[in-house]
């Protein structure tokens, strides 16, 4: 009851005194614009909020939550439909997230611009460049590589834009991805999937036999089970689809299951939580919450997976949160990723040694799927 009260409280709060009041060019939330002094454009930190709140309308009916996602997606839109700051041709999958919120949109308003944008959004995903094995390149960037984080930000946008458009042909496609991730990145070991695959297996940080990076990332496998949580919430039509989501969502969900710390949270390298350096990390555990509780919601997991995402809810909320007027959540890895300028070389150094933060997106948004989740429980 203490948890649940006080989690009232700071979703209350985030809304009331971090969300509402953000000025869409400028969002509190937006560690990353601040720290690397970034200009205001259209990406999937934002619209990992604005998804959260689209959430929390739902289970709440407050009017305010609807205007602000309308008001916060329409600045970044032209009337036209165009995302001014978005360039397709950098076939970033990060950019295909907020073509979620813009489905919920649509639906909900029927402005017309949205369906412009969300055809613009598919329009990459109709060209994306691909790996041999039929997989989505990361970025155009990133060439030949599979990032786990990609999967949550493309895979679950083309389903619903499938029940959209009445094209059901692409969910062959996501589940052939899916099942290569499968093969190809999943540990044997622990269950868990590593955090990046270059089929060149030419990059620095790349195993020259496996082509995999060398650490399990605790955000990425988030995302992920995240990514394979929201499938299982579209697909369940067509049961091909959904028996391969479900079952790769029981197994990874296990898996971090057995990593928790006592209190139940999960480390940022979760299968080495004795290395010196490696902490408690809370995007990544509210994933694996969110995740949890989404899956029980679904009838797909049970008590015990259920017990453990409300466990790690309950651990972030007394004790990874300072609660006075405006909650602050500690412990949030700022951004990882692999190759680049900066020889981010997957190693375990580091991934220890990124810069951690309070209150970015990548936490709050979690947390607050997370709560609309539990309070849709309730509600069953």
């Amino acid at each position: 009851m203490k948890s649940n009260i006080l989690a009232d409280k700071i979703t209350e709060s985030y809304i009331n005194n971090i969300i509402l009041p953000s000025e869409p060019a400028f969002p509190m939330w937006n560690r990353e614009n601040f720290v690397f002094r970034k200009k205001p454009k259209w990406n999937y930190i934002d619209n990992c909020i604005i998804k959260a709140v689209i959430m929390l309308y739902e289970i709440t009916g407050n009017p305010k939550l609807l205007d602000y996602a309308v008001n916060f997606t329409d600045f970044y839109i032209g009337t036209d439909g165009t995302i001014p700051t978005m360039n397709v041709s950098d076939f970033n999958l990060d950019n295909v997230n907020g073509g979620k919120n813009l489905l919920y949109l649509f639906r909900k308003t029927g402005c017309e611009k949205y369906r412009h944008t969300l055809e613009k959004i598919n329009s990459q995903i109709e060209s994306q460049p691909r790996l041999e094995n039929g997989n989505f390149w990361h970025k155009a960037i990133y060439p030949y590589q599979i990032w786990l984080d990609g999967i949550y930000m493309a895979l679950p946008f083309m389903a619903e834009y499938a029940e959209f458009s009445g094209d059901f042909s692409v969910y062959d496609d996501i589940y052939s991805q899916l099942e290569n991730v499968r093969r190809i990145m999943c540990d044997e070991k622990t269950g868990l999937y590593f955090h990046g695959y270059d089929e060149t297996h030419s990059q620095y940080w790349a195993d020259s036999e496996t082509g995999l990076s060398s650490e399990i990332w605790l955000r990425s496998v988030g995302w992920f089970c995240a990514g394979l949580a929201d499938l299982c919430g579209i697909v369940h039509a067509n049961e091909k689809l959904y028996t391969l989501c479900a079952d790769m969502l029981c197994g990874l969900l296990y898996s971090l299951s057995v990593c928790v710390n006592p209190d139940g949270t999960l480390c940022q390298l979760p299968i080495k939580p004795h290395v010196s350096g490696n902490y408690t990390e809370t995007s990544g555990t509210l994933l694996f919450a969110y995740s949890a509780v989404k899956s029980a919601n679904l009838g797909i997991s049970g008590n015990d997976i259920l017990g453990a995402g409300l466990k790690a809810f309950n651990s972030v909320t007394e004790k990874y949160i300072v609660y006075d007027d405006i909650p602050i959540l500690k412990n949030i890895c700022l951004v990882a990723g692999l190759g680049g300028n900066t020889r981010r070389d997957g190693s375990e150094r580091y991934y220890l040694g990124e810069r951690v933060v309070e209150n970015d997106a990548k936490g709050i948004a979690p947390y607050l799927m997370a709560y609309a989740e539990i309070k849709k429980r309730q509600s069953m």
